[in-house]
């Protein structure tokens, strides 16, 4: 946890050269959820576009616990074709006061891992479950470009 956390660090270097997009969250779908989750999930993410496809995110967001919550992403792009895309992503999380109801949280960190795919304008996280109250998760939004790439 540590590791991911030091190489969420160093890869926010570029953070103090201006954001190349910005990303509105909207919502989530919690695949064969056996508890009630929110699904509206608003929330406002920075990305920066480094060499060689990676893309460091960080942001906050309305969880789906109904509490307020911070992100840091890093992406690798694996796929890019035209204005579709698709990349592997890990980071972190934190859900205040949620961290025990997340089976593979830390304390209230919760790791974070997945697949987003972009088209256009468009994007989709999917991130596996814990097998135990939801199988995946799929979250989406728009996402703008700030005319700094």
């Amino acid at each position: 946890m540590l590791r991911v956390l030091f190489c969420l660090m160093i890869a926010a270097g570029p953070v103090f050269a201006g954001p190349d997009r910005v990303a509105i969250h909207l919502g989530s779908h919690h695949a064969g959820a056996t508890t009630e989750f929110e699904e509206m999930n608003p929330g406002l993410f920075l990305s920066w576009d480094r060499p060689h496809g990676v893309t460091v995110t960080v942001g906050a967001f309305r969880n789906s616990y109904g509490r307020g919550s911070v992100a840091a992403t890093i992406a690798k792009t694996v796929f890019e074709r035209n204005q579709t895309s698709a990349a592997v992503f890990t980071g972190l999380a934190h859900y205040p006061g949620n961290g025990s109801d997340i089976r593979h949280a830390v304390g209230d960190v919760v790791p974070l891992a997945g697949v987003q795919l972009r088209y256009r304008h468009v994007f989709m996280n999917i991130m596996p479950g814990d097998g135990d109250t939801v199988d995946a998760i799929f979250s989406f939004g728009v996402t703008l470009p700030l005319g700094n790439q």
